[in-house]
Formats: C-alpha cells, sequence, structure tokens
C-alpha cells in the first residue's frame, strides 16, 4: 500500500497522470446483496474447479482477503432505513439486517472485484445498490417506461382508487431506480470519501453495469399473468420491455452511452429447471437486439447452481410439505384419519426424515449452503462463482468495444 502511495506521488511529480478509476455498478435485489454466508465459503475447497478462485479470496494461512485496491459503496436498506457502507473490498458487503452492520455474507460483489482487478491490473471502485424484495415492473421502473399501469385484479381490489392510493403509487413507482442514480452520482462526486488513494487529475471510467434480480417479477401473476391459449406474445414480454428501457435511461443518466452491461439471468434451480425458462429468456432477450449488441451480454447464473445441494434442498422441501400435510385434513398422508397428536406427528416426521436424508446429506448441506432455494441456497460456492462470470463478461466487453 506505502508502495502504491509512493508510485502515484512520483507520477504527480513528473506530470504523469495515473489511468482513469475503473468504476463498477453493480444492481438488483436480494441475490445482488448476497445470502451466502462467509461460513460456508469453505465449501469450495472440495471441488477442483473453484480452488484456485477459493485462493484468490483468502490471504495467508486462509485469512479472508482483504482488497488494498479496489474498494466499495454499498447503499441497501429496507423501507426508509436506507444508508451507505464503504471501505476495501472483503466480505461482509452481502446482504444486511442493518445496513450499517455487516452479516458477514457474500453477494458477488466479492469475487467480481477481486477477479476484475487482476484482469485489469488496475484499482478498482465498485458502487453497488441492492435490496431485498425489489421488482422492475415498478419499484426499478425506469423513467421510459412511463408510470405503473394498475392491473386487473389491481382494480379487482381496489388497491389504487382513492388519491392518496394513487400519490403513493406515483411515489413508489421507479423509487429504487432513483435511489441508484442519486447515490451513483453522490460517489461520483466526492471519490476521494470512497476511495481514499484517488486523485481528482485522474479521473473515472463508468467501465460497466451488472444487473441480478427478478424474483420478485418472476412470481407475480398478477402483473404477467399467464396468457390464453391462441394469445399472441409472450408472458414476461413486459420484463424485456422494461429491462431495455433501464439499460437506455441509465446510460442516459450516467451519460454514459456506450457503458457496457451484463444481465445476470436467473438461475435459481439449475439449468434443468423448466419452470424458470420463459422469464429467463425473458431476461435474455435484450442482448439479441441490434442496438445491443456487442454492449449487453450474459450470463447464465444456472450454471452456476449446485446440484447435490439442490438434491438435498428438494428432500428438506418434501420434509416440511409432509409437516404440513400431517396438521391438515388432506386425505392423502399418514394422519388422514386426524387422530394423531402433537407428539405423535413428531415421532413420524423424525422417522420420515432419517428414511429421506442421511446424515451424509445432513453434513454436506450444512458445509455449503446458508439460505433459501431462490437465494442459491445461500451457497458461497454459487455466488462466488457467478461474481467471477460478471467481472470475466464485462471485461470481454471492454475488449470487445476498444
Amino acid at each position: 500500500m506505502k508502495f502504491f502511495y509512493a508510485l502515484i506521488s512520483l507520477l504527480v511529480v513528473f506530470g504523469i497522470e495515473a489511468k482513469p478509476l475503473k468504476v463498477f455498478i453493480l444492481a438488483g435485489q436480494s441475490n445482488m446483496q448476497g445470502h451466502a454466508k462467509a461460513s460456508v465459503i469453505d465449501y469450495m475447497k472440495e471441488d477442483p474447479k473453484t480452488l484456485d478462485l477459493y485462493k484468490k479470496m483468502h490471504e495467508k494461512r486462509s485469512k479472508i482477503k482483504v482488497c488494498d485496491e479496489v474498494f466499495i459503496s454499498y447503499l441497501t436498506g429496507n423501507g426508509n432505513n436506507n444508508m451507505e457502507s464503504h471501505g476495501p473490498l472483503t466480505s461482509g458487503f452481502g446482504a444486511r439486517r442493518n445496513p450499517k452492520v455487516s452479516d458477514d455474507k457474500i453477494g458477488p460483489e466479492f469475487t467480481f472485484g477481486i477477479v476484475m482487478h487482476d484482469l485489469l491490473k488496475e484499482p478498482v471502485l465498485i458502487i453497488k445498490t441492492a435490496w431485498g424484495g425489489k421488482s422492475l415492473f415498478k419499484d426499478f421502473r425506469p423513467p421510459s417506461a412511463g408510470p405503473y399501469i394498475p392491473n386487473k385484479m389491481d382494480i379487482k381490489k381496489k388497491r389504487y382508487d382513492t388519491v392518496e392510493q394513487k400519490k403513493q403509487l406515483e411515489k413508489d413507482t421507479g423509487h429504487y431506480y432513483r435511489l441508484m442514480i442519486n447515490h451513483i452520482n453522490t460517489v461520483l462526486k466526492d471519490i476521494r470519501r470512497v476511495y481514499p488513494r484517488y486523485k481528482s487529475s485522474q479521473g473515472y471510467e463508468l467501465a460497466g453495469f451488472v444487473w441480478f434480480q427478478g424474483w420478485n417479477d418472476i412470481v407475480n401473476r398478477d402483473v404477467y399473468p399467464y396468457l390464453q391459449k391462441g394469445a399472441k406474445g409472450k408472458r414476461f414480454d413486459a420484463y424485456t420491455n422494461n429491462l431495455e428501457h433501464l439499460i437506455r435511461d441509465l446510460r442516459k443518466d450516467l451519460k454514459a452511452p456506450k457503458l457496457p452491461v451484463c444481465i445476470g439471468v436467473i438461475g435459481v434451480g439449475g439449468i434443468n429447471n423448466e419452470r424458470h425458462q420463459d422469464f429467463r429468456d425473458a431476461m435474455a432477450a435484450p442482448a439479441q437486439k441490434n442496438e445491443f449488441k456487442g454492449n449487453v451480454a450474459l450470463v447464465q447464473t444456472a450454471l452456476y447452481w449446485d446440484e447435490r445441494l439442490g438434491v438435498i434442498d428438494e428432500k428438506r422441501s418434501k420434509l416440511r410439505q409432509m409437516a404440513y400435510l400431517l396438521r391438515t385434513k388432506n386425505k392423502n398422508h399418514a394422519n388422514k384419519d386426524g387422530k394423531m397428536n402433537a407428539k405423535e406427528q413428531k415421532q413420524f416426521i423424525e422417522k420420515y426424515r432419517a428414511e429421506l436424508i442421511s446424515k451424509e446429506d445432513e453434513e454436506l448441506f450444512a458445509r455449503g449452503a446458508s439460505n433459501a432455494g431462490y437465494h442459491y441456497l445461500g451457497c458461497a460456492k454459487t455466488m462466488a462463482q457467478i461474481g467471477e462470470a460478471f467481472a470475466k463478461q464485462i471485461y470481454t466487453l471492454q475488449k470487445e468495444q476498444k
């Protein structure tokens, strides 16, 4: 670090300016936040394919890496409680209950910064804005997409009938898009506050944007109703349209018309999860448009879903379902006559669990997973590979543009 300071000073003395600081923007919802606990990072050592990446995430003696030349500004929160944390990139910039306090989780940002720095051989600044449970159709809705139009269920349930409701809808629509843009501009106005070694004379370059979002859109049947047979179009066409507006508006608002963009296509459930294929196609569609060819690319995150953990999670889901059924009047289970008391139900579930999930399964899941399926099982191995893929894809776009 002292060497870096000395080098910068010498460059300034001799009138040689350092290269513009490379700035990367990461945005999205809970999976961009990242719900992988640092405690399951060691699971990466069990796979030769991720061993090298694991080593890059650590210093000597297996101490988690704290980057000297990669800094991050992270805006997140809940409701109106949104706050920034910043500093050298390390673990802990994942999802947080308190936006100012680390829960020692990682998202894609950790390996994105490490790998991008390795590729560029230059200092890096990451600006990350992510909030759990946020949609593109309303929360991140970009300005050029126009106002949110209430759907049939909105009208039926009278969600936006009163003057107050309409005002609140107008306020909520695009709220997180505006927060994202405002935070980016705030950081760029005073980069040295976040990256102490930055020199204003060197300037900066907006070098890439990564979008990793989708769950709150994929599960919303009111906004994206199933199409009737014979109807034209695709169910998630509106998502594609809004994502295209997001890319255009972002470039316009940041005055970066050639900003490389990477879309992290949702991959929960792995490559064989056909239930999500129509949405994945909708996420990927913008990259096929002529205006975005060569400047918008994809990462199919399903490639990094951990299949071994996924199989165990399916078993755990069956266990939860059985526990629920035993408490209902459903006739298709062991308590169909309703005569089991609480103690007997517990005994049945314990036996069912022992038959369904082996001790080896339990141990493997504890080593590799730390959250639910829609958060990629909180698997640090998955998040690390996704972050690496994002970095490599943005780097490739940069090279192609140059």
